[in-house]
């Protein structure tokens, strides 16, 4: 009897030593290419995949593939539109890395622009050769921006759940406020729940 009651206690401990946390204690480098679907959530390779398939669709648009010069597009906002905390500013920086590697348009840095006034005035105090200061009035207006909407459904019944994720992204010509292209991608994941025990 008193064996058995060691065992279980024994086993016990090793049951409860299992439920408290745990740290990753060795890592490793790994594949960004490769599909991760770790969790039921938004992953890079979704992020891979929309940017890489929506940007092929707009720079075959005739609005950029026939342009005589590369237009010039300023990247704005993406509005989430999903229950979950997604940065929605890394899928445009994402959108803008994808468009500048098709080398089919150029770009205006919206985020630079207090940079660029900041600079503007600090050459302006005297503290810079009249030959090499810039000043306003010389940059270049953008032809279009491109913005869009991230939204998903999710659908779960006993063990069996569904993510579903559509992307839309809109260039628009800035001289008329028509929206030259759009163009969406949808994704639907699935997955099931496993059970957790000791």
């Amino acid at each position: 009897m008193k064996l058995v009651k060691v065992a279980f206690y024994a086993l016990l401990m090793v049951g409860l030593s299992h439920c408290g946390p745990q740290a990753f204690t060795k890592g490793d480098y790994d594949d960004v290419n490769k599909t991760n679907l770790l969790n039921d959530t938004w992953s890079e390779s979704d992020m891979q995949a929309v940017t890489q398939d929506l940007v092929a669709k707009m720079v075959n648009h005739p609005a950029i593939a026939n342009a005589k010069t590369p237009p010039l597009v300023m990247v704005t906002n993406l509005q989430n539109k999903t229950s979950e905390h997604i940065d929605t500013q890394s899928i445009m920086d994402m959108v803008r890395v994808e468009l500048t590697n098709s080398g089919k348009t150029q770009f205006i840095d919206k985020e630079a622009r207090e940079d660029i006034k900041g600079e503007y005035d600090y050459q302006n105090s005297g503290m810079v050769s009249g030959e090499t200061k810039k000043g306003p009035g010389g940059q270049v207006g953008a032809d279009f921006i491109v913005n869009g909407r991230l939204d998903s459904i999710v659908q779960e019944v006993g063990k069996d759940k569904t993510v579903y994720y559509k992307i839309t992204l809109n260039l628009t010509n800035l001289k008329t406020s028509v929206i030259t292209w759009t163009g969406q991608k949808e994704i639907r994941k699935a997955f099931k729940k496993r059970s957790v025990g000791l």
